[in-house]
């Protein structure tokens, strides 16, 4: 993978620019199991089996690409253990902390909000959105 470098340049972190390093950084954390896995570490370190208890219905594929992609980005710690076997933990470093502040806004407003959402799916169901799915072209 190519990692964009940073310049300094203001372009850097415009993420309205295809070619931003913010963008990239910020795609590389804004899918559903990164939210997941930092909500999940929170204040605690964590081995790799107990994380994966905590976000359920994760393979062990995503949580492993997952993990790797916030420890690259600076946001996890990974401490390995000399241990026979290894014992591997995870922690939030401080930028991970910051994040995970936003994370759990995000957390507290899909709470507060799911009624409405799913009141809002239903009523495109029935309304607008079977009316558009049963178009047809000519």
């Amino acid at each position: 993978m190519v990692t964009k470098q940073f310049t300094g340049s203001p372009d850097d972190a415009d993420l309205r620019r295809a070619d931003s390093l913010a963008r990239e950084i910020f795609s590389d954390v804004a899918n559903k199991w990164a939210l997941l896995i930092i909500e999940a570490l929170g204040e605690d370190t964590l081995r790799f089996s107990e994380l994966r208890a905590q976000v359920e219905g994760i393979s062990h594929k995503m949580l492993t690409q997952n993990l790797r992609m916030l420890e690259r980005n600076g946001l996890v710690h990974r401490t390995v253990h000399p241990t026979v076997p290894p014992r591997v933990e995870y922690t939030l470093t401080e930028p991970g902390q910051a994040l995970r502040a936003t994370v759990h806004t995000m957390c507290d407003w899909t709470h507060r909000y799911l009624g409405h959402i799913e009141q809002s799916r239903r009523q495109f169901q029935n309304g607008a959105g079977s009316a558009m799915g049963s178009s047809s072209v000519s």
